[in-house]
């Protein structure tokens, strides 16, 4: 499916949300959310106005959203012990409430199912009804914790394919050609094979291979060689397309997600100030100017400034919704909404595009799957196995990685919800 084929399948732009007045996206089984004016611009649950009482802090920089690219910006900036940072999360942390020791939701790489459909540390997404998908409404879990989706997602570490950032390059972004990009790639990657030319030793990002010895796998890896795939012992290194084992953010035993890896680092730095369960509402002007955030934590609307910038980080659902909330978007419709336009810039919001997963489950011939392991004592083996020694049943990931016209990967999976 090319470009155009994923716009006619995502049909819910941002224009059809903000003019239905309400989140495109709803909850799955419960809630949805109210009238996103009313939501965001007058919280039944907020003050009217920040507390007036209290100095308004201001840091150097602040980083809303401490999913996987606030945690990088979050550790980088502050590297700097002149600079200082506030980093705005809307979730929770990645750990147990009011305790040090880390959730096992996140952290236990064979519950990943279990944060896919609870609304703790997931937005809850779902689209509109797509028209070229008979009215389907589709899931769309997005993670709302620290790490972000890193901390949801089934931990696979898969670089795009070397012609995808040739093509950017020869479209005009200059530096972003494969061989500008494979050094970075290689300074936060540390793979547990080691170093090479294609793979990162040292870096904060831990990669493991996910090579494990069930036949299932065995039997998939065979079957695509025997379509004509060839094996490739690294997916990411010299030779993408073919069949073979793929690589995983997961060290000794636990998920290794953004947070893990670049947020936990700093966290005892002292110009690096991190707040939970806060809703940012707006983003502050002066003239075109971000100069500031506006929050609500507890019930409180609150503010913060920030002397350089303020980096929106909330991924590419949540970036635009503030963004046009804040007054940046298509005037006309901004004005519909009753939000004051600070800059009429009518491609917010729009041209949202995703690709679709599609699962072909089959009969086994054998009792070898991991079916026995849903089973409730089973799953307390599992867990408890885990809570004491991380280690168990993890995900491991068998696939076939082709690159036409569009990047498709095709994964065999085999695990149990625990």
């Amino acid at each position: 499916m090319g470009q155009a084929g994923a716009q006619r399948l995502v049909t819910g732009t941002w224009r059809r949300f903000m003019k239905d007045g309400r989140c495109f996206l709803d909850a799955l089984f419960q809630k949805k959310w109210p009238n996103i004016r009313d939501f965001f611009l007058t919280s039944p649950n907020a003050s009217s106005s920040p507390a007036s009482n209290q100095k308004t802090p201001s840091y150097s920089y602040v980083v809303i959203g401490a999913g996987s690219a606030g945690c990088v910006l979050a550790n980088r900036l502050t590297e700097d012990a002149q600079e200082s940072v506030c980093l705005l999360e809307a979730g929770p942390k990645d750990k147990w409430l009011g305790s040090s020791r880390l959730s096992w939701k996140i952290h236990m790489p064979a519950a990943l199912t279990y944060n896919l459909c609870d609304d703790k540390y997931n937005w809850f997404y779902h689209t509109l009804p797509q028209a070229q998908m008979d009215n389907r409404v589709l899931y769309w879990p997005r993670g709302r914790v620290w790490g972000g989706s890193s901390s949801l997602n089934a931990m696979v570490y898969i670089r795009g394919h070397a012609e995808d950032y040739n093509r950017w390059q020869r479209e005009g972004a200059e530096g972003w050609d494969y061989e500008h990009c494979l050094p970075y790639f290689r300074k936060a990657q540390c793979h547990e094979l080691g170093e090479n030319r294609y793979r990162g030793g040292s870096g904060p990002l831990h990669v493991s291979r996910g090579k494990t010895n069930h036949p299932l796998h065995k039997a998939f890896i065979e079957a695509g060689q025997q379509a004509g795939y060839p094996f490739t012992d690294d997916m990411n290194g010299y030779q993408q397309e073919g069949v073979g084992w793929m690589d995983m953010t997961v060290y000794k035993g636990k998920r290794w997600s953004s947070a893990s890896a670049y947020l936990r680092p700093a966290l005892g730095r002292p110009n690096l100030k991190t707040e939970v369960h806060c809703m940012t509402t707006k983003i502050l002007f002066d003239g075109k100017r971000a100069v500031g955030v506006e929050y609500v934590k507890n019930g409180e609307k609150k503010r913060v400034f920030a002397d350089k910038e303020v980096i929106l980080s909330g991924g590419a659902i949540n970036s635009p919704q503030l963004l046009m909330l804040s007054g940046v978007g298509n005037a006309d419709e901004l004005k519909d909404l009753g939000i004051p336009v600070i800059q009429h810039l009518p491609g917010v919001g729009n041209n949202l595009q995703d690709h679709l997963e599609l699962y072909v489950q089959q009969q086994c011939t054998q009792p070898i799957t991991l079916y026995k392991a849903q089973k409730p004592f089973h799953m307390i083996k599992i867990g408890l196995e885990w809570l004491t020694l991380f280690t168990g049943n993890q995900i491991h990931l068998a696939n076939v990685f082709i690159h036409p016209d569009v990047f498709t990967v095709l994964s065999h999976y085999n695990y149990a919800k625990l």
